[in-house]
């Protein structure tokens, strides 16, 4: 049976629908179109016997996606019964539905064959040329259906962003947010009602915005330039010791020290959608920085002491990585089984059970994935030499080890003095087609 084709068609940023010939021709041809009740409003002229459907906001799709099953279930029943060409479907969107867009989400869930895009100008792009802003130089945040944290990976001095909004993340809390992170001398601007007759740009600083009890229109766009000192949010890799929440005095506690997360950091080089175990993950530090510096890497941060999950999570919050940070409360390897399979792990604390979860790690890891694990007594390092010789991952190809011996400046008697911290030795191992998975076993 040939499914009706769906046809997604970008309106612009106007009163009025601003269609290619393509675009209006699906319009005219359709059987159903579906949209809000605003730009279903937007096509009605245009509209002669197409049966019509409210759609609900993004966020709320996935409760309504029966009513669209529906609508196709009318749709080829009109079709037999009139022994007629399908139909196509149309679904309106605001300006590119691909980008920030309803697209997406209709890829997620339809063939890709049975879908037809039409873009035209978005929200986004009005707003940098109603400011004239190039839009390579800012860059695009949807908090729309997605927690207001995640503005914290985004901040950063000298920065323009263009923020997408919902009730949660009005003008005024941003500002707020701006000023928390430091960069209090920020200007925003807000960019209302785009395109219509009502359009409105008005420009606030950080402390005149996080103030004020304003509404705004729902349809706005938030521009940030970001001012200011800057303050625990990181600029590049490598986050202060003393910026993580740790329960005990600024830079102390449990979490991997600068020197050596920069060294796991690299080692096991996060890349879009990996699925990264961190093991012991203890107050997050290796996680955090996983998260914060790859948006599109998942990573599960694994611990079971009550106190560090706490710590744990309320840098998760801190750093705002909460959409790619998940946090698995337990013993490692039990809870391991509720995961999705990783790409790559990290083995930071095992609580004696080093053995076990360097093979049961391997076994789950892909070929081409990475398994890095740190170890700073001899008895750790003697069981990660004994699993490298074990699996004959001796060869340059698949391992890399290094010891990490880091003296600190201080001072005593008013003399600067170095004290060394206890070394660190890492290993890295690369999981091929010719390694072995099991001990004394070739791979299946």
């Amino acid at each position: 049976m040939v499914l009706n084709p769906i046809h997604i068609i970008g309106l612009g940023v106007s009163e009025q629908p601003e269609l290619s010939s393509a675009a209006l021709s699906a319009l005219n041809r359709a059987g159903w179109v579906i949209g809000s009740s605003r730009q279903l409003k937007i096509v009605e002229s245009l509209l002669q016997d197409q049966q019509t459907l409210i759609l609900p906001p993004l966020v709320e799709l996935p409760r309504h996606l029966d009513e669209l099953e529906q609508v196709e279930a009318l749709a080829q029943a009109e079709k037999m019964a009139q022994d007629k060409t399908a139909r196509p479907i149309v679904v309106l969107a605001s300006g590119d539905p691909l980008y920030y867009g309803i697209g997406k989400w209709f890829k997620r869930h339809f063939p890709s064959e049975r879908l037809r895009f039409y873009p035209a100008v978005s929200s986004i792009q009005a707003a940098c040329h109603a400011l004239g802003l190039a839009l390579q130089d800012v860059e695009v945040l949807s908090l729309h259906g997605r927690p207001l944290q995640g503005i914290r990976t985004a901040l950063k001095a000298n920065k323009t962003l263009v923020v997408l909004t919902d009730k949660h993340s009005q003008p005024s809390i941003l500002a707020q947010e701006c000023i928390a992170a430091g960069f209090d001398e920020s200007h925003l601007s807000v960019c209302e009602s785009l395109g219509y007759s009502e359009q409105r740009i008005r420009h606030f600083t950080a402390r005149e915005l996080a103030v004020m009890d304003e509404a705004f229109d729902p349809l706005h766009v938030t521009v940030i330039n970001c001012q200011g000192r800057g303050g625990f949010l990181p600029e590049f890799p490598g986050i202060q010791d003393d910026r993580f929440i740790t329960g005990e005095e600024p830079g102390k506690g449990m979490i991997t020290k600068r020197e050596v997360r920069l060294n796991i950091l690299s080692l096991l080089q996060p890349g879009n959608d990996d699925v990264i175990w961190d093991i012991g993950a203890g107050c997050g530090s290796v996680a955090i920085e996983l998260a914060y510096w790859n948006e599109r890497c998942r990573v599960f941060a694994i611990e079971h002491h009550p106190e560090r999950l706490q710590h744990l999570e309320a840098n998760r919050q801190r750093f705002g990585v909460v959409s790619n940070l998940k946090i698995q409360a337990g013993h490692a390897p039990e809870v391991l089984t509720d995961l999705p399979s990783p790409s790559k792990v990290f083995i930071g604390g095992s609580d004696g059970r080093l053995s076990e979860l360097l093979a049961l790690c391997w076994d789950q890891l892909p070929v081409g994935g990475i398994l890095a694990a740190s170890a700073v007594t001899e008895n750790t390092r003697y069981q990660l030499i004994e699993f490298m010789e074990q699996r004959n991952l001796i060869h340059d190809a698949h391992m890399e080890t290094l010891q990490i011996a880091v003296s600190r400046g201080g001072s005593l008697a008013g003399q600067l003095l170095y004290r060394p911290a206890l070394p660190v030795t890492l290993f890295r191992f690369v999981k091929s087609a010719d390694t072995k998975n099991r001990l004394g076993n070739d791979p299946e």
